[in-house]
């Protein structure tokens, strides 16, 4: 039987802990028992790790050997901003792909009430994350940004952005000639606007195109992370 695995919110030498929620559930909604085994994230290499103590409050672990664990995704995801259901969705599947960080963006269609409120959704989005590099077995969560805006957002290195408009570039031409890690962009409802695009391609970014069917912004996310999953794996 698979192991359930946990990444450790505490670490030191050959031990961790889980704390807090994390704790709690282990405790009273798993029953963990002293001797138990789980494998444990230190969010460098995965350990088996055997129940010392259990608590409420704080789980620790004994750690013993190191085992194999998936390598992230070398993704950086710029998301535009869209109706949050949406938005968690598209996070938490990006996570379970392997994503390596996620900006949340401000987006010229990025709706008003949403882009006021974004800021507040960050530890939320960040929890989602947490539970889903659990849940599909990471060695530790991708990093969410901060929501910002998309001038913000473009200092860097260039990547691609998906454009409905583009007819020429595939999304896999383009990954095929860019440096890694990539940094890949994807527009809200609507996609993106007209100046958006020209600022894109003002600092160096490559258009790139999934096809000619119009996708939901959750939708192209997770079609483009799968695509760059197969061409950088």
């Amino acid at each position: 039987m698979t192991r359930r695995r946990w990444i450790a919110d505490e670490t030191h030498a050959n031990r961790a802990a889980l704390t807090g929620e994390n704790a709690a559930h282990l405790a009273r909604v798993l029953r963990a028992k002293v001797g138990q085994e789980f494998d444990i994230s230190t969010g460098e290499t995965v350990r088996r790790g055997r129940v010392v103590s259990v608590s409420d409050a704080r789980v620790e672990f004994e750690l013993g050997e190191e085992l194999p664990a998936a390598e992230q995704l070398p993704v950086e995801l710029l998301l535009a901003v869209f109706k949050f259901d949406r938005m968690e969705w598209a996070i938490e599947k990006a996570t379970e792909l392997g994503v390596a960080r996620i900006v949340p963006v401000i987006a010229q269609r990025t709706e008003r009430h949403l882009a006021q409120s974004a800021a507040k959704r960050s530890d939320r989005w960040r929890r989602l994350a947490h539970e889903a590099s659990q849940q599909s077995r990471r060695i530790a969560p991708p990093e969410v940004a901060e929501p910002v805006k998309l001038n913000a957002a473009l200092h860097g290195a260039a990547g691609i952005v998906l454009a409905e408009t583009e007819e020429q570039t595939s999304l896999k031409q383009a990954l095929a000639r860019s440096i890694r890690p990539v940094r890949l962009a994807i527009g809200p409802e609507g996609g993106w606007g007209e100046e958006e695009l020209a600022l894109f391609l003002q600092h160096g970014w490559q258009a790139a195109s999934l096809g000619a069917t119009i996708l939901r912004a959750e939708t192209a996310a997770i079609a483009a992370l799968a695509i760059a999953a197969s061409e950088l794996a």
